[in-house]
């Protein structure tokens, strides 16, 4: 995709609204025409890859990226494959994966509506989303920093009759 057109187009609108200003007005305009190009190439940037994030988000499979070369955006656009609804879903495995493992997971009704709404909002199945969302969980507790129990306060020893 090009941005030099767009650019190039609200240029050449600042400039005839100048016009009217008069030539001092003109000779401001011209003076700012040159830094703002690049503000406007990077708030259509960021426009851009905002429409591909909301875009990804709504897609049932599949993502599309807005990737620059040079001073050129273009969209990509990934599909991947939707596991019908009733089909279980198993996690990839390697090396340091290991294998599947089943577990029984009973859910309130109410918590397991929202589930399957958010797995469905994502083109995903209740499993696929579950991994995802246990795995995220439990990446970012890994990072946080292990908090000890203070010393002293409730801590008793010692013998009692």
């Amino acid at each position: 995709m090009e941005l030099e057109s767009y650019v190039a187009s609200l240029r050449r609108e600042l400039m005839v609204n100048a016009a009217v200003g008069g030539a001092e007005a003109e000779a401001i305009a011209e003076r700012l025409v040159a830094p703002l190009e690049s503000s406007v190439r990077l708030v259509l940037l960021k426009a851009l890859s905002s429409a591909a994030q909301e875009i990804s988000r709504d897609l049932p499979a599949g993502s599309v990226e807005l990737r620059l070369s040079g001073l050129d955006p273009s969209f990509v656009v990934t599909s991947s494959p939707v596991p019908p609804a009733d089909e279980e879903y198993v996690a990839p495995t390697t090396a340091d994966d290991g294998a599947t493992a089943r577990i029984n997971f009973r859910p309130p009704e109410q918590l397991k509506s929202r589930i399957e709404e958010a797995a469905g909002r994502e083109g995903m199945s209740v499993n696929a989303w579950l991994v995802r969302s246990v795995s995220a969980t439990l990446n970012r507790e890994s990072r946080r920093p292990i908090r000890r129990a203070p010393r002293g306060g409730d801590h008793q020893s010692g013998w009692a009759r």
